[in-house]
């Protein structure tokens, strides 16, 4: 039997996007002068306002309007033209203590001063790779991210006349009943553009200079629908059009309907939230899982208690694809060869010292990121051989 997965993705001009790139700006900001930085940053964009609120313990605290001013600039729009207004106060102290000492200091079984964080919240995380692409992403993801990085790299080069800063991308595949990607059957784009703009000339552009050399290892074929401004006009965009917030596009963000999402966003916030750390550690350990062999397909939940550090959960499924051991046995191992605590992933990881911006643009799983990378795959195969 055959089926059907789709995913999505948003330009950086696109106002959700827009507001997750802000959020991380000012996180950017405050890594920089103090590496312990607690930031929860939150960030909404409307007709010509920008509003930034949340939780940020920070010393030196940054300026905050220059930092909005200059990611606005960035994606293309006039800072000029926007208000920015800020509702910032420090992170609570009761979520504090949790984090610099948790149950297991307070409980004895860790020493204090031991270096160990407690989470920074309650929540659900999921990891998820397989082996269909070279990024271990599903296609349909990597081919909607190849389409919007592909329109702003138009915009920025010129190549594509009156091309403008929002837009997306959606992409829906065919699987057959050995569950490989086999033919393209929707790809739908969507790009602002300017008012005189030529319609006919315009979907032609994007056509064969962002779409088709997207599709790869796949193409279009006379069954392919493909649906490029489908309304007809796409002029009005950005927060003129549509109001943005941070972490709106939480699916976009990660693995379209191929895996669940645990729940809480990321960008805005600092690797001491586990929304964030432990969502990149569950990506981190399912793409090991892959690379080492130990499964085709791979999602590793992860599960923590506010002020705790060792998660309460670590759980692998395979889906039936494994090739050593039973899921249970790997999930043992994985407790064996990475650290899950905070302190442990962002050590392993380096997240203090990770340009968070970056992660605002074709999704959280670009190559070059530190939980992309996977040099345990061999202490893994140890640990359950």
């Amino acid at each position: 039997m055959t089926q059907f997965y789709t995913a999505e993705s948003v330009t950086v001009g696109h106002p959700d996007k827009l507001c997750d790139l802000i959020a991380d700006s000012v996180l950017d900001a405050c890594l920089q002068t103090d590496r312990n930085a607690r930031v929860a940053c939150e960030v909404m964009a409307t007709d010509g306002q920008i509003f930034v609120a949340g939780e940020i313990s920070c010393d030196p605290m940054p300026q905050i309007e220059p930092i909005v001013r200059q990611a606005l600039q960035d994606v293309g729009y006039d800072p000029d033209t926007y208000q920015i207004i800020c509702c910032v106060h420090e992170q609570s102290e009761d979520i504090a203590a949790g984090v610099d000492f948790p149950l297991e200091v307070r409980c004895g079984i860790l020493k204090d001063g031991s270096g160990a964080l407690g989470a920074g919240d309650q929540g659900v995380m999921v990891g998820y790779a397989c082996d269909e692409t070279a990024e271990m992403l599903p296609l349909p993801v990597v081919i909607a991210h190849r389409i919007t990085h592909g329109l702003t790299e138009a915009r920025v080069a010129g190549k594509i006349k009156g091309l403008m800063p929002d837009g997306k991308a959606q992409v829906t595949v065919e699987y057959n009943e050995n569950g490989k990607p086999v033919r393209l059957d929707t790809v739908i784009v969507s790009a602002q553009h300017t008012a005189d703009t030529p319609y006919y000339r315009f979907c032609q552009d994007i056509l064969e200079q962002v779409i088709q050399p997207a599709l790869y290892p796949l193409r279009l074929d006379e069954d392919t629908r493909v649906l490029i401004n489908p309304t007809g006009r796409f002029v009005l965009g950005g927060p003129r059009a549509d109001t943005g917030l941070t972490g709106r596009k939480l699916v976009a963000d990660t693995y379209g309907t191929f895996a669940p999402h645990g729940g809480g966003a990321f960008s805005g916030k600092d690797p001491s939230k586990v929304d964030r750390s432990g969502a990149y550690a569950a990506r981190w350990v399912a793409k090991t899982i892959v690379a080492a062999g130990l499964a085709k397909r791979c999602q590793v939940t992860l599960a923590y208690a506010i002020g705790k550090a060792e998660p309460v959960m670590v759980q692998v499924d395979t889906f039936g694809t494994g090739t050593i051991c039973a899921d249970d046995c790997i999930a043992q191992a994985v407790q064996l060869a990475f650290d899950l605590t905070p302190q442990g992933i962002i050590n392993s990881l380096g997240l203090r010292y990770v340009c968070y911006r970056r992660t605002c643009t074709q999704g959280h799983f670009h190559p070059s990121f530190p939980w992309e990378r996977t040099p345990r795959a061999r202490k893994l195969l140890d640990e359950v051989i």
